[in-house]
């Protein structure tokens, strides 16, 4: 039987044709009827799922398995990837998750493909990884201020989706979602941020800079979209101005990719009643 499809999740799927970031609504609920205290009530009834699941792909890795997920998370500054970092993927055991954040690349990095570096920052068998974001800032930031001419940014996009079939293949579960944040509810952060003397550090004066590139990120992130959203590894577009939403929408995709793998926990190697009458025979500790 193959696996149900949540409401969010299948709201949030990107169908298949060219994107309009705009007609997507950023302050939107999508799949969910509830307000933000049932949103907040259930990300939390998530945890136990989430966790008992974490921990038997955990556990199929000593029996051999090759199975992993990886977390992709993108969206322009303060769409919240650190708020899901700390509200959903804080859900489950920290042992099992391995975060992964790309900042500008280093001289090393760019000595080699723009892939070279992601590929050092996968998560091993019965992780799951999270790339705060990814290889995907080497078709959005390096397409807008021209960091790669056009015809390497072309050649990009057929690159990643081969890698990313790649990485399927090798037992990798993709959910890729893309916070999506109005330009208005990202001024209001930034100055929440520029108000609060505790906040500061998470300020960044080229944000505004960045800022001024809004609708040339847009069509980028559009193209983009459009043209790595398969159906090995789909992309999720996740309104991001409720931030209640935003958690529980990347939770549920995430418990959903779960769920689809269908985890068991390993069959013993061992002989369990031999194992345990040895137990119960054991003398006493003195």
């Amino acid at each position: 039987m193959a696996p149900m499809t949540s409401a969010i999740a299948a709201a949030l799927r990107l169908p298949e044709g060219p994107v309009d970031l705009t007609a997507i609504d950023t302050d939107a609920a999508p799949g969910f009827d509830g307000a933000k205290a049932d949103g907040r009530e259930a990300l939390a009834a998530m945890q136990p799922e989430l966790a008992d699941l974490q921990e038997r792909l955990w556990a199929e890795r000593t029996a051999g398995s090759a199975r992993r997920v990886l977390l992709v998370l993108q969206g322009m500054d303060t769409s919240g990837k650190g708020g899901v970092l700390r509200h959903t993927i804080g859900l489950v055991d920290p042992q099992g998750v391995r975060i992964t954040s790309f900042k500008a690349p280093t001289e090393e990095e760019l000595a080699h493909d723009f892939l070279w570096r992601i590929e050092k920052g996968l998560p091993q068998a019965g992780y799951i990884g999270v790339f705060d974001r990814s290889h995907y800032e080497d078709v959005l930031i390096a397409r807008v201020r021209g960091f790669a001419d056009p015809d390497e940014i072309e050649r990009r996009y057929g690159a990643i989706n081969e890698f990313e079939a790649r990485l399927v293949d090798d037992g990798f579960s993709i959910v890729k979602c893309m916070l999506h944040i109005s330009a208005e509810e990202q001024k209001e952060r930034l100055a929440e941020r520029l108000a609060n003397p505790e906040k500061h550090w998470k300020y960044n004066p080229g944000d505004l800079d960045e800022r001024a590139h809004w609708p040339a990120y847009r069509e980028a992130y559009e193209i983009a979209l459009e043209r790595t959203s398969t159906a090995a590894a789909p992309w999720h577009v996740v309104p991001a101005d409720k931030k209640w939403f935003r958690n529980l929408a990347v939770g549920q995709v995430l418990l959903d990719t779960l769920r689809g793998l269908d985890l068991q926990w390993p069959v013993a190697d061992f002989d369990v009643a031999a194992e345990t009458a040895r137990l119960a025979a054991e003398a006493p500790v003195r």
